[in-house]
């Protein structure tokens, strides 16, 4: 018994006919969608996300991201010792990983975020410095901005808030940034410098190949930064 054929459910005239009907439709939804999105973009939100994935895009490029709490330090203590924040974010991410480190303290006595020893900090004036400097200095007298004077130290207490303490990242950075100024980098001499911080040719360039990464993406790094809302 031959099989009954099925009815088409369209016929092919009709099918020439949506398709026509549906050219227009789908050209009209693509201009509205265009237009809306045009509309869109400018709004803050909208600004916010795409700065959002440039950020992360650059991000993506570093083997640890910078966090972006810390930028604004770097660029403010850029702003005061005239130190690139590039240069403190290597140093940062050399010394603690950007303060990620299980502790802040190393084996040899170096403390805080940027890893000064007490008797830089505080001043190789003071009477119990030698060797490497981690010296005997009171607790009280480590952090006391009058007693780091006196003794010609390096440590800076960058908020105003009468201590001048290495595990506070302002300070610190401040501090790093003191250093790095006057051991050569206001002088153009950025590996002098490095040097002086750290006496290790392996560390001079492990902080440069980081300052140069984080120097080509600084001013888009720099401005997304200082607009995130505080």
């Amino acid at each position: 018994m031959a099989k009954s054929k099925k009815k088409l459910l369209l016929s092919p005239k009709t099918k020439i006919y949506l398709i026509v009907l549906l050219i227009p439709i789908t050209l009209t939804i693509y201009i509205f969608a265009f237009f809306s999105w045009q509309q869109l973009r400018v709004l803050p939100f909208i600004e916010r996300f795409t700065e959002k994935s440039v950020y992360q895009q650059i991000q993506e490029q570093f083997d640890l991201e910078i966090p972006i709490e810390y930028i604004p330090v770097y660029v403010a203590a850029e702003q005061k010792y005239n130190v690139p924040w590039t240069l403190l974010a290597a140093h940062h991410r050399v010394e603690t990983r950007f303060s990620t480190m299980k502790t802040l303290v190393s084996p040899v006595g170096a403390e805080g975020h940027l890893q000064f020893m007490p008797c830089t900090f505080v001043g190789w004036k003071h009477p119990s410095c030698k060797g490497l400097g981690e010296g005997e200095i009171p607790k009280k007298d480590k952090t006391d901005p009058a007693i780091i004077n006196k003794y010609g130290g390096y440590g800076v207490d960058a908020n105003g808030d009468g201590i001048a303490d290495p595990f506070d990242i302002e300070d610190a950075v401040f501090s790093a940034a003191k250093f790095l100024s006057i051991a050569g980098v206001n002088n153009g001499e950025l590996k002098k410098a490095i040097f002086q911080y750290n006496h290790s040719d392996a560390y001079v360039e492990d902080i440069l190949y980081y300052y140069k990464l984080y120097r080509d993406y600084g001013d888009q790094l720099k401005q997304i930064a200082m607009e995130e809302p505080k």
